[in-house]
């Protein structure tokens, strides 16, 4: 089988998160810095077979869009168009950034650790695969 790869989109760093081959176990994979997304994106999917790549949708709890949603649309239509063949599936973010801090504190990260952003995009990401994932079961 191949892997599903989720994004968590950022302005400045996205945090990404992928399944095992077998899709059981979502981890945290890196955070990119967003310049640098299409080149780690185009080298990934020569390296590891992905079928499916989750984007995280920026939405109030109203349902209406955040100032963060027209960036995460034009990132949308630029991988549609750098990855035409790949599918696409846009999934709710809401509440995932406080989710990741809170299990960061959780499971005992340093202070230090829990204030990188980075981590926080990480978390997120595998928040949202998850949440996919018990889904789809």
């Amino acid at each position: 089988m191949s892997r599903i790869l989720c994004i968590d989109y950022g302005g400045k760093r996205t945090g990404i998160a992928v399944t095992d081959p077998l899709r059981i176990i979502a981890s945290a994979l890196t955070t990119v810095d967003t310049k640098e997304l299409f080149p780690f994106l185009k080298k990934y999917f020569k390296d590891e077979q992905v079928e499916l790549v989750l984007i995280g949708e920026p939405k109030n709890w109203d349902d209406s869009d955040t100032h963060a949603t027209p960036l995460v649309k034009a990132f949308v239509q630029r991988f549609k168009k750098d990855f035409p063949g790949m599918q696409i599936v846009m999934v709710d973010e809401r509440y995932t950034s406080k989710m990741a801090s809170q299990a960061m504190v959780e499971m005992g990260m340093k202070k230090k650790d829990r204030q990188k952003k980075g981590n926080v995009d990480q978390i997120a990401a595998t928040i949202m695969l998850q949440e996919y994932l018990a889904k789809m079961a």
